[in-house]
């Protein structure tokens, strides 16, 4: 593409005209910008590749502060920023350009309108620097795309000291990149399979610069020796003269070897394959399943592709317990098997026996310290207790309603509220609002009215309109009455003193959820039980929060963390109130008229729900849902082309009461963080009140002497653009990726996309405000 080239100049002159005229003529697209504010924002919308600042006359503004400010922004580090210096006559000393080059900028243009001058500057910086830091560019890629090689890659200096191996190597030679990089290939152990003479053939090719390529027998890190089929490419470099060898390494399997391997691998496939109830297709990372997989096998037309294939099957499976029957024939088959089988028996090996199969490594996160805390306040139990220290709830849980005037139905509620309630079934409808409605104290009410906005807030109302729809009273059998007073019971022990964890954002919940049902997908997939065990789950599933994390309880040492064995301490505890609550007091008893079949069904569904609003399993449910319901109902819906193909994949999933599991504990996990993909007015009062919680827990860490669990929510120097820009990154794009491609949601992720640019965008401005200037 053309070059960008923005220019930065306060007033219209010779000189920025012949710097536009240069554009013109090299074919770059220029912009100009007056003013350091519209510098900014052309630069982060367009990432000029050439910025040049006006450095002449600091009347009208610091061309240093420009440049700092640029350069502060991620995308300036491949830009080259020109500094336009005033003219000096021969008797003045030339000035430094240390400050310059301290400030950000690149170079210095001694002032000069000439059309000519300016032109000949910017092509040398096209030809010079750009065109260098596209190349620097294009090396991210290039690594990139080596540590995802299937090959081994050992990328030697000319003196043949190892500065580079790539995953596959290391994996291959049982070596960490840590125990190779800056050694010499001659410090390596040798195996003495090789001719005497093959090392000094190969030094012979490669040193007059031409590629080598043959069988060449290499020694693990483990002393045995294995064949590999290798290439070795030298790389000419400046002067003419080779600076690097780039090896491509193989192994190279003999037939016998290849039929080991493959029926290894098949008995591997079916042994995990029979551990589960779901078929072979629902398990797996790919949409080939072990029938082709065998008959590709038999082909034979490429030993070697079948072998990367069949490895890249067994590294990429997701394996569930019961495991340990599998692990054990794996063992006794690695006994006298050929060293090529064994390998891959030892990386199955290693996958199987981590007791975290489902969460990622997470490396260190120095450079996001949001996320680093985010992941530990979040996924972490705290289990850094201190002694003595305790946390104490209100609770509120003999809220006495026999007093109450209770309407008779729905339609008694107040007439503000039933407008408000009209436009619920929509994804933006204003859970604030309703909040606001049912909080007001106005003269104009009646004496009811007044009660029953005292008692009665958010979560009743949208409750009563939501469990109608949904016919909630007539599958519990019982009367509308109980419903309305168990919500109200439930709704008054949440804390209205929390910023965020309160009956509002169970409404939210509970709204996000039911529109959730009422997808085709999701509704084809479940039953009316699980319905109502969705919807109860959703309105309890934070009940009595304290608005402090798991994190802070277990360190606190707080009765509940005690009680709970430091282990989803919060949600088993908003479980086990709301069935005390609820089996309490007959009035409020919603279960009381149910069959105890039916009750112990609904009651074990409540419960995993809630329960899988912990974070710490948060990426084992959505990997678990992307590689037993995302994957085979995309394999089934490309090989299928009849009308019914979607009707055929939810009748699927109700054959599988695991695959309905699933999808209810990733249904209720996006319900309750959906707030980054809600409009953008109350994505952003979601932040703020979350932030508010965490920096009331700093708060109160700091001044009991507890472990501060996130440190970077200090409410005086944290950044809640890059707050949410973290959450987003971490535990939202990927899950709703996944639920967007199964309940198909694009009101949702279109309003995520528009979020994040938005948190972006503040971030990169360095904005104090959250909300743009423009719309401030």
């Amino acid at each position: 593409h053309s070059l960008q080239v923005l220019l930065i100049f306060a007033k219209e002159d010779n000189q920025s005209d012949g710097f536009w005229w240069a554009c013109d003529r090299a074919g770059y697209r220029c912009n100009i910008a007056r003013t350091p504010e519209s510098a900014l924002e052309c630069f982060l919308d367009k990432h000029q590749e050439i910025i040049v600042i006006d450095h002449r006359n600091s009347r009208y503004f610091d061309a240093q502060d420009i440049c700092r400010s640029i350069r502060a922004a991620k995308p300036s580090e491949h830009s080259v920023i020109l500094a336009v210096v005033p003219h000096i006559s021969p008797d003045q000393e030339e000035t430094s350009v240390l400050p310059l080059l301290n400030a950000g900028f690149d170079r210095q243009f001694m002032e000069n309108s000439s059309i000519t001058a300016c032109y000949n500057e910017l092509i040398q910086i096209e030809h010079g620097e750009v065109r260098s830091q596209f190349k620097l560019r294009a090396c991210n890629a290039v690594f990139t795309a080596l540590d995802h090689c299937k090959e081994a890659i050992e990328i030697t200096s000319e003196d043949h000291v190892i500065q580079y191996v790539n995953p596959a190597f290391e994996q291959m030679m049982g070596y960490h990149k840590g125990e190779l990089i800056g050694k010499e290939l001659t410090e390596l152990p040798k195996s003495d399979k090789n001719c005497p003479d093959l090392l000094d053939t190969i030094n012979t090719f490669i040193k007059k610069g031409k590629e080598w390529q043959g069988f060449y027998y290499a020694r693990r890190k483990s002393g045995d020796s294995i064949q590999q089929h290798v290439k070795i490419t030298p790389v000419i470099g400046q002067g003419g003269k080779i600076r690097h060898f780039v090896s491509l390494k193989r192994l190279h399997c003999t037939n016998e070897n290849n039929k080991q391997v493959s029926y290894f691998f098949h008995v591997i496939m079916f042994l995990i394959f029979k551990t589960h109830s779901f078929k072979c297709k629902n398990r797996r990372k790919d949409s080939t399943d072990v029938k082709s997989v065998t008959s590709q096998s038999s082909d034979a037309p490429s030993l070697q592709a079948r072998w990367y294939s069949s490895m890249a099957r067994i590294h990429s499976m997701t394996i569930e317990a019961p495991i340990t029957k599998v692990i054990n024939i794996i063992n006794a088959a690695q006994e006298n098997s050929p060293i090529t089988v064994a390998e891959a028996l030892d990386r199955v090996l290693e996958i199987l026996r981590t007791t975290e199969l489902y969460s990622p490594q997470l490396g260190t996160k120095d450079e996001d310290p949001h996320t680093s805390d985010l992941v530990g306040g979040l996924m972490t139990d705290g289990l850094r207790r201190l002694s003595g220290n305790e946390y104490v709830f209100s609770k509120n849980m003999n809220l006495s309603h026999s007093h109450l005037s209770v309407p008779n139905t729905i339609s008694d509620v107040p007439p503000c509220i039933t407008q408000l309630l009209d436009n619920e079934e929509s994804w933006d409808f204003n859970i604030f609002e309703l909040e606001a409605v049912t909080n007001k104290r106005g003269s104009y009410y009646t004496a009811v009215l007044f009660f029953l906005l005292l008692f009665f807030k958010p979560l009743v109302y949208l409750g009563l309109k939501v469990f109608a729809r949904f016919g909630v009273s007539e599958f519990l059998n019982c009367p509308e009455a109980t419903l309305r007073a168990w919500l109200q019971v439930i709704e008054a022990n949440y804390h209205s003193s929390n910023s965020y964890h309160n009956s509002t954002h169970a409404a939210d919940v509970l709204h996000a959820t039911a529109f959730f049902l009422r997808k085709e997908r999701v509704k084809g997939s479940l039953d009316h039980l699980d319905e109502v065990a969705a919807l109860i789950a959703a309105t309890i599933h934070d009940v009595d929060h304290p608005g402090r994390t798991n994190s802070f309880l277990c360190n606190a040492g707080s009765d509940l963390a005690v009680l709970y064995n430091d282990t989803a301490v919060l949600e088993s505890h908003h479980t086990a109130l709301a069935f005390q609550l609820t089996s309490k007091d007959s009035k409020c008893n919603i279960f009381k008229n149910i069959d105890r079949n039916h009750y112990r069904t609904l009651r074990q569904a409540i419960i995993d729900m809630v329960l899988a609003t912990e974070m710490t399993k948060h990426f084992e449910h959505v990997n678990k849902f992307v590689n037993s319901i995302n994957k085979p109902m995309a394999s089934e819906e490309n090989s299928s082309h009849s009308e019914g193909s979607d009707c055929e994949c939810t009748a699927n999933i109700k054959n599988f009461p695991d695959n309905q599991t699933l999808i209810k504990r990733m249904m209720i996990k996006c319900a309750d963080v959906a707030n980054p993909c809600r409009p953008l007015e109350l994505c952003i009062e979601w932040a703020v009140r979350i932030s508010e919680e965490y920096f009331a827990q700093t708060d109160e860490e700091k001044r009991r002497g507890l472990p501060v669990v996130m440190p970077v929510f200090d409410r005086n120097t944290c950044s809640i653009p890059k707050s949410q820009i973290s959450f987003i990154d971490y535990f939202i794009t990927d899950m709703f990726d996944a639920w967007d491609a199964f309940a198909h949601l694009p009101v949702l992720m279109q309003h995520l996309a528009n979020n994040y640019k938005h948190w972006k965008t503040l971030d990169e401005l360095k904005c104090k405000s959250l909300r743009l200037p423009s719309e401030n």
